[in-house]
């Protein structure tokens, strides 16, 4: 097991150099020039020259790539072109706050679209089955910055602020953005959750149980839910770390102050450290939370277990 876990962790490193690289191309070939940016109407081709000569902007690409390897080996991100600010600095003050959001945001998802899903595989022509097909395919249609208008111009202008417009850490400010970031994803999991039960229930063993008078209770808490959980259980990892980056649209619209809304400014103020750094964040999430799921999977599917610990 351990075999695995470690060529898990392996792969990870060179996702993380590919994506920064390809992150460091798209900004080097911009034609934004961040010189531009930060000497604003102080503006002269020779000012320019010594912005970039001192940012290490005048430097071949690989050299630029190197050099940032190396200073994120050493944990150091830069300072943002326009505050001066050390970015991880203000990586340390927002991230644990889109954190927050997506974690909430994930907890509603998983507890409403697990039982659900189970529920409309038990009884699958009934009316919450029907309700929960449209619903899915409503909610992964629906576009994130729609609903969470939608859901500002209810509940903060129409029922006159019975919940802030404006995000924030607090258990009000946390409503609408969470439950606008889970919408979309709620309905996959709904999906996909449906259709591995009712895979499993055709399955031979699910016939053997119920022939030899196992309780219709049993057979699916016992026997048909242990196995569908596998994909499931990939698809909720999966969310966990979409969700980081689907945060950006959800921050963007309730100002929550998180790694979406650095991220976008950054993006407007042609701030390279400030988007490389919320960008390597966000993949490194992406990464871990992928990896997690990998080793979540490999304890409970015995084929892999096995499969490892014959050495192979």
């Amino acid at each position: 097991m351990s075999k695995y876990i470690i060529k898990r962790v392996l792969a990870l490193i060179p996702v993380i150099l590919g994506v920064i690289f390809i992150i460091q191309l798209i900004l080097y070939l911009s034609p934004s020039d961040p010189a531009v940016v930060i000497l604003g109407t102080n503006y002269t081709p020779e000012g320019a020259a010594a912005v970039r000569e001192q940012l290490g902007l005048d430097r071949p690409f690989l050299i630029q790539f190197l050099s940032y390897i190396w200073d994120l080996v050493r944990g150091d991100f830069g300072n943002s072109y326009i505050s001066g600010e050390p970015v991880i600095t203000q990586l340390a003050a927002r991230f644990p706050n889109t954190l927050i959001l997506v974690l909430v945001s994930m907890t509603l998802c998983t507890v409403i679209s697990l039982p659900i899903g189970i529920q409309t595989t038990v009884k699958p022509n009934s009316f919450l089955s029907n309700i929960t097909a449209a619903f899915s395919m409503i909610g992964i249609a629906l576009p994130t910055f729609w609903l969470g208008l939608m859901l500002i111009l209810l509940f903060s202008v129409k029922l006159n602020g019975l919940l802030p417009a404006i995000g924030s850490v607090s258990p009000t400010g946390l409503i609408m953005p969470s439950i606008t970031l889970a919408a979309s994803f709620m309905a996959g999991t709904m999906r996909t959750t449906r259709s591995s039960m009712l895979d499993c229930l055709n399955q031979d063993y699910i016939r053997t149980a119920k022939a030899k008078g196992v309780a219709h209770g049993d057979v699916i808490n016992k026997h048909a839910l242990k196995n569908a959980l596998l994909p499931v259980i990939t698809v909720v990892g999966m969310n966990v770390g979409s969700q980081m980056g689907g945060s950006v649209l959800t921050e963007t619209v309730f100002s929550y102050p998180g790694l979406g809304v650095m991220l976008m400014n950054g993006i407007k103020q042609t701030d390279t450290p400030t988007i490389l750094g919320c960008l390597v964040v966000m993949a490194l999430c992406i990464g871990i939370c992928n990896l997690l799921v990998d080793v979540l999977f490999a304890f409970i599917d015995p084929r892999i277990k096995s499969q490892y610990s014959k050495g192979r």
